[in-house]
């Protein structure tokens, strides 16, 4: 039998390739191919290893789901669609102590008292030290198993054993390795491998299997994106490490809705559930505020009132800056290049600062009308009204299109206590106690400052 040749993987993206190369070809970095040994490959026919016949099943057939296993924490089965499902693989990632550990503790210990029997498995850190933290968060009292090893051959073994558990956490997938590739720990190969095998492990036995992931400096889960692919959730843990409040996201799951989010506060006593996430994003002022105008996100299932705070100061330079926090950098040049078309406003001669409030990050359209009012407000020093929320899409044209999710923006603009709504002339308006004010074009916004069209 011919030997095996060997082959080189970019650390990066996961590219392999027959020689070193100084650039990958697909990610653009250099430095990054890593020689590794190959994996056996498996035989085919005519080989001398053959496989086994599969059974298959019918589509027809009824099937029995097990309950979710609920974590105790609101917040966090929101994002998960309403729980775990049992036999699913989870994928979270965050950045270097955004509370990742802190949460996924905080959820086993919740579970175990409710009579789930929990693992929490550590590469990174050693049993005493997960018990120092468990003590601080008052939580040295819950039945969790805790073993620190990153051999993911002895892992499965004792998770095969006798016992059978419903709920392990990895921490972290980056810290375990295989002695079926002769890769460093952390390698694309030694983490898709580990992950292969755990998830074969979870979709066996049923065990549901939190994997902790570190991100790169992009914000990307570091490794092959086929992990990613592999499990059946993806969490991100958002948030600066300097405030204490993180969002935890849902960008992947097959049982349940994406995009959807859960707030939390990091305190002395870890993460505690924000009840009302509208108003960490919503600032209390006394008086009207140039530049001020609140926008009725739709995050997933919830609706979140956001303020979009925008800044217009005169600019000497020949290219004035532009700077975008929480949005999207080329959606407000196109907003202020059809203010500019449309309503004859110089934008042209200003720095522009434009952020979304409390760190929340907005990427849906609807956010063009309430974005371009904060603008004019600023420009013109004249403040929009504090008891308006704003929803809209702006066209190129200048036309404001309607949007999705009308009844429930407004129906929480309506529980916060606003008044007015300034919405799209072409929707079909719900009920609601709100004075609907009705906006055809992106001239409407003239109106709000008693400006004349141009």
């Amino acid at each position: 039998m011919a030997s095996l040749k060997q082959t080189f993987v970019c650390q990066s993206c996961g590219a392999v390739s027959s020689k070193w190369q100084g650039k990958c070809d697909a990610c653009g970095q250099w430095n990054s191919f890593v020689e590794e040994a190959p994996l056996e490959a498996p035989g085919f026919e005519g080989g001398a290893k053959k496989g086994k016949v599969v059974t298959f099943a019918s589509l027809a057939a009824k099937t029995q789901l097990d309950p979710r296993l609920m974590t105790g924490i609101g917040e966090f089965d929101r994002a998960l669609g309403g729980g775990a499902v049992p036999g699913t693989a989870i994928l979270v990632g965050g950045d270097p102590g955004i509370g990742k550990s802190t949460l996924l503790l905080q959820a086993l210990a919740n579970m175990a008292k409710r009579g789930l029997k929990c693992v929490y498995i550590t590469g990174e850190e050693s049993v005493d030290q997960i018990r120092l933290r468990a003590a601080r968060l008052g939580l040295g009292d819950a039945d969790v198993k805790l073993a620190s090893e990153t051999r993911v051959r002895d892992i499965l073994t004792t998770l095969s054993g006798a016992e059978k558990f419903d709920v392990v956490v990895i921490d972290s997938i980056q810290t375990m390795y295989s002695d079926a590739a002769g890769a460093s720990p952390g390698s694309v190969t030694q983490v898709r491998l580990s992950s292969q095998n755990l998830i074969h492990f979870a979709k066996k036995s049923g065990t549901a299997i939190f994997l902790i992931g570190h991100v790169t400096k992009d914000g990307q889960i570091a490794g092959p994106k086929t992990m990613e692919h592999m499990v059946d959730t993806v969490l991100y843990f958002e948030g600066e490490k300097t405030q204490q409040y993180r969002i935890l996201r849902a960008v992947k799951n097959r049982f349940g809705g994406i995009d959807e989010i859960g707030v939390f506060e990091m305190t002395g006593k870890g993460l505690m559930e924000v009840k009302n996430p509208s108003s960490l994003f919503l600032s209390e002022h006394k008086e009207n505020t140039e530049g001020v105008a609140v926008f009725p996100s739709v995050e997933g299932t919830r609706s979140l009132l956001a303020e979009i705070e925008a800044l217009v100061v005169p600019s000497s330079a020949a290219n004035p800056r532009r700077a975008v926090v929480g949005w999207d950098a080329g959606r407000l040049a196109m907003i202020l290049a059809v203010l500019d078309s449309r309503l004859g406003l110089g934008f042209g001669a200003s720095d522009i600062y434009l952020n979304i409030a409390g760190g929340l990050r907005v990427v849906e359209p609807a956010a063009d009308l309430p974005a371009a009012a904060a603008l004019i407000s600023s420009l013109t020093k004249r403040a929009l009204p504090a008891d308006m929320v704003m929803i809209g899409e702006i066209s190129l044209s200048g036309e404001i299109r309607p949007v999705t999710h009308l009844k429930a923006r407004l129906k929480e603009a309506e529980k916060l206590g606003f008044a007015r709504a300034l919405v799209p002339a072409a929707s079909k308006l719900p009920k609601t106690s709100l004075n609907l004010i009705k906006a055809e074009k992106v001239a409407d916004l003239l109106d709000l400052f008693e400006m004349k069209k141009g």
